[in-house]
């Protein structure tokens, strides 16, 4: 029995790296670029890919503290109305394997800035994009961002052009009980929006908030005063399941969002 001991702690260990995952590639119009091309390459990438549990640290924005900057990333002419994505890593063997929730927030850069040496600091950043949990009032709660091998989405068409990081997270919940127990998994594209038809048509994407500081972790929290900011990153999904499930993260009009219906 001794002997197998060693195996089973193998088994735990492999297990445990194989859960977590990065989103290395972009993906415009179904077509995925090289790893870490247009993606900022993340702390963890060289490691066992671990998330990021902070809300507080800077890191939140991109998870690249430790990049070189004005490195070899390059940034990928995209039209307004395009569809790009986040794929995940390892030529798409890795999947999100946790049952999880997902966000995508944009950023547009400042005029004469440099966007390699940009770091998204302030209260610019819009969500363009979603994936909820779906519940059917207490009895079942889905996550369809679990299993997925890459994050699709539709840029607003009425986008103003310019240079824009493009922030994916996706928030694992199976440790949200706790407090500092939800994880995030964490990337940023940089992409230039090319001058469109209906550019600007809609004025400037909002609300605008910061990063860190959208989330302090907790329930109760609401930045924006109307008490629907957080609830989604500290709860149990297991035991009660909850009723409905409030996406963290602001509501943005900007964009068709998926319905929060119940299953």
């Amino acid at each position: 029995m001794k002997a197998l001991a060693p195996i089973y702690l193998l088994i735990v260990w492999a297990s445990s790296i194989s859960a977590h995952y990065i989103f290395p590639v972009l993906r415009v119009n179904g077509v995925s670029t090289a790893d870490w091309e247009y993606i900022r390459q993340t702390d963890n990438s060289d490691s066992n890919f671990y998330p990021l549990e902070d809300v507080t640290s800077n890191n939140l924005r991109c998870y690249d503290s430790q990049r070189s900057v004005g490195g070899a990333v390059k940034t990928h002419d995209v039209a307004a109305g395009s569809t790009i994505g986040f794929g995940t890593g390892e030529d798409g063997v890795q999947i999100i394997f946790h049952q999880s929730v997902t966000n995508v927030y944009m950023a547009k850069v400042p005029d004469n800035t440099s966007i390699e040496e940009w770091e998204g600091g302030g209260e610019i950043w819009f969500k363009v994009y979603e994936i909820p949990a779906v519940t059917n009032g207490g009895t079942l709660i889905l996550f369809p961002s679990s299993g997925l091998r890459s994050v699709d989405f539709k840029l607003p068409p009425a986008l103003p052009s310019g240079r824009y990081l493009v922030r994916v997270e996706n928030i694992a919940l199976h440790y949200a009980m706790k407090f500092g127990g939800v994880q995030f998994y964490i990337s940023c594209a940089q992409i230039n929006i090319l001058e469109g038809p209906d550019s600007g048509a809609r004025g400037n994407p909002g609300p605008l908030v910061s990063i860190p500081g959208v989330y302090d972790g907790t329930a109760s929290h609401s930045n924006r005063g109307d008490g629907t900011q957080e609830p989604g990153l500290l709860i149990n999904i297991n035991h009660p399941i909850p009723e409905i499930y409030i996406q963290p993260g602001p509501v943005s009009t900007y964009y068709d969002r998926p319905s929060r219906s119940k299953c």
